[in-house]
């Protein structure tokens, strides 16, 4: 089938155009620097036709609360009118476990508002929410950092592999249409202080992490289980470990 990838020069977005293509699928990569730009329109019409699936992996390039709702907003409402008029029948997206907990933060706002259009459109979707990336523990570190001291609220988090994200993002985009969310997690549950201060020992990283309870991930106030899947989530193979062995 022929599956159109929306963020597919990206990184999960060219694992899995990588796995479709090897399992005989046309994968198709759309992102600016490939001509399509959902914000816009360009390039929608013309890559969507023939296209079986759409898989929406983009993300905003800022994490702004008024730039991130227009880009959710924007590109998807985009998307979908150009996927009713190319007779897309299955369109998936990649969203965040925890979305629908996290309401303080104008990023999951963004995210729960691009759930809701896709819902709404009359399109066959599947959502499916991942837990954080390893890959973007770095991220959360420095967001948390002030100094040298990281304020990191201590509950749990299950992180996972981008490989296995992009795995789960394949087998849900040549499957049949869900009509809701799948989640997907790794193997593992840490806590996030405790994590990401194993992760700067690793390094020889100078920062000292403080267990904070009220402080905020993305502008929101976690609880004990805001970062974690539900019982019925997929779990994946790779563990912390494994991937951090791979890095060095």
């Amino acid at each position: 089938m022929k599956v159109v990838v929306i963020g597919g020069t990206g990184l999960i977005g060219s694992k899995l155009v990588a796995k479709l293509d090897e399992h005989g699928h046309e994968a198709v990569p759309a992102a600016p620097n490939t001509g399509v730009n959902t914000l816009t329109g360009e390039g929608l019409a013309e890559v969507l036709r023939g296209a079986d699936v759409v898989v929406d992996v983009s993300n905003s390039p800022s994490f702004a609360d008024d730039a991130v709702m227009e880009f959710f907003v924007t590109s998807t409402t985009n998307l979908l009118k150009a996927e009713a008029e190319a007779g897309v029948k299955h369109h998936v997206a990649l969203s965040v476990v925890g979305t629908e907990r996290l309401q303080e933060s104008g990023y999951f706002r963004a995210k729960l508002a691009q759930e809701k259009l896709i819902k709404e459109s009359g399109i066959p979707f599947s959502i499916v929410h991942a837990t954080q990336f390893f890959e973007f523990l770095k991220g959360i570190t420095d967001a948390a950092t002030e100094g040298d001291t990281v304020h990191l609220a201590p509950v749990r988090i299950q992180p996972i592999h981008s490989d296995d994200v992009a795995a789960a993002v394949g087998r849900t985009a040549v499957g049949t249409p869900v009509g809701g969310v799948v989640e997907v997690a790794g193997p593992e549950a840490f806590r996030l202080d405790e994590l990401v201060r194993k992760a700067l020992a690793a390094k020889n990283d100078p920062r000292t992490v403080v267990a904070d309870p009220k402080a905020p991930y993305y502008g929101a106030q976690l609880q004990e289980d805001s970062l974690l899947p539900g019982p019925d989530a997929s779990l994946a193979e790779t563990r912390l470990a494994d991937w951090s062995a791979q890095q060095r």
